[in-house]
């Protein structure tokens, strides 16, 4: 008979750690105020849109090559090490970007952005389940994972009230520096995670972090409820996470003076926001709640689209808080079923499974843009999360 592990309270100190880091590091993860006008440095240094999509392909690029191999290393090192040296990267990027505005130095610094970015993703997640359930509290993964992410979307709204203000008065240096000081307080607070597990010990004549790779993808092959995990938070995160990059040309196609639309962005951020927090009463969804909550998320993604106005704009952030936390719901059944020590590699590769999705949603949106409406576009790739409700609701019952 397996016994599980006693439940600890949820005040417990252990937990108290782990959750006050972890919220502390989402938030500063996400504290950069060069998001919002990062584009307009690269106009202003003379850049043309051919360029600055150059940038944004090597950005996702160097995310592909880098996801699953960084978490291999997360498995074979320190999870912890990869958390703090990530940020390290991401400051070193901004400050060249503020210090020798170019193409060359914007173009180094969206590799070690893209760089800091695989670091984390696989680490993050691993770290924080296996440091639950160790102190017997892995059934609270969605609930802390959901506020962590909550954390870092109030982040980014508050970042987006603080640019302008900020830019008018001390322009890039200052928002620059602002982005460089989150990142070292970020890199700061992750020395403060937990972490109760050694690095993998590798058997005679393996390779180190290649070894964890092999092992981590051998469990993917072995168990198809794994394989299925790995399929579903791609299949989720992807086209949601590709259309938040164009809410400001739906917003600005619903007749919304420009004055306006970042309020209306951060409409559609405090959605996925809510979406984050609503993650531990959701926990317990079964088959027919998780199809429904893909459902309604879609109709409300295609109805607001379709709508036009600017109020039909709060059916896109309900539908994005929906997906938002399909997501997390998503990520925390793979925790479940993973059962080895490659835990982060396996997370890993289902973070490669989202970046190639998310860059073929663009492609998708793209060419449907230049045919026809901003809103016709988000409506019609709303209909592939109606075509994976069938594989989603075989997926969301958790592993005992």
């Amino acid at each position: 008979m397996t016994l599980s592990p006693a439940r600890v309270p949820v005040g417990a100190p252990g937990v108290r750690r782990l959750t006050a880091t972890l919220y502390g590091y989402s938030f500063l993860d996400e504290f950069v105020l060069l998001y919002p006008v990062y584009a307009l440095l690269f106009a202003d240094t003379g850049l043309s849109v051919g360029q600055m999509s150059s940038l944004f392909v090597l950005w996702s690029a160097t995310g592909v090559l880098l996801e699953v191999p960084s978490g291999a290393w997360a498995d074979a090192v320190s999870r912890r090490l990869l958390l703090w040296l990530g940020p390290l990267l991401g400051a070193a990027g901004f400050a060249l970007w503020v210090l020798v505005p170019s193409y060359w130095a914007f173009a180094t610094g969206f590799v070690l952005w893209g760089a800091r970015g695989a670091l984390g993703s696989g680490a993050l997640e691993a770290l924080v389940y296996e440091e639950l359930d160790r102190l017997g509290a892995a059934d609270r993964y969605a609930r802390i994972m959901g506020r962590a992410q909550a954390a870092g979307q109030v982040a980014v709204m508050t970042a987006m009230a603080l640019a302008g203000p900020v830019f008018a008065a001390y322009g890039y240096p200052a928002v620059g520096a602002a982005s460089v000081l989150a990142c070292l307080l970020c890199a700061v607070t992750a020395t403060r995670f937990p972490e109760h597990r050694g690095p993998a010990t590798a058997e005679p004549g393996d390779e180190g972090w290649a070894s964890t790779l092999r092992a981590g993808l051998a469990e993917a092959s072995r168990d198809r409820s794994v394989r299925g995990a790995l399929l579903l938070v791609p299949a989720i995160a992807a086209v949601w996470g590709a259309l938040e990059e164009y809410t400001p040309l739906l917003a600005r196609d619903t007749g919304a003076p420009d004055a306006t639309i970042p309020y209306l962005l951060m409409l559609v951020w405090a959605g996925v926001t809510a979406g984050s927090l609503l993650a531990g009463p959701a926990g317990r969804l079964g088959r027919g709640g998780f199809a429904a909550l893909l459902t309604a998320s879609a109709l409300a993604l295609a109805t607001g689209a379709l709508v036009g106005t600017p109020a039909a704009l709060a059916l896109v952030a309900v539908a994005f808080g929906g997906f938002q936390l399909a997501t997390v719901l998503a990520d925390a059944r793979l925790q479940q079923r993973i059962e080895g020590t490659g835990r982060a590699t396996l997370t890993s590769v289902a973070g490669l499974g989202t970046e190639l999705a998310t860059i073929t949603v663009y492609g998708a949106y793209a060419q449907l843009a230049s045919a026809t409406t901003h809103g016709t576009a988000f409506a019609l790739l709303a209909v592939p999360y109606l075509v994976i409700v069938p594989l989603a609701a075989l997926l969301v019952v958790p592993r005992r």
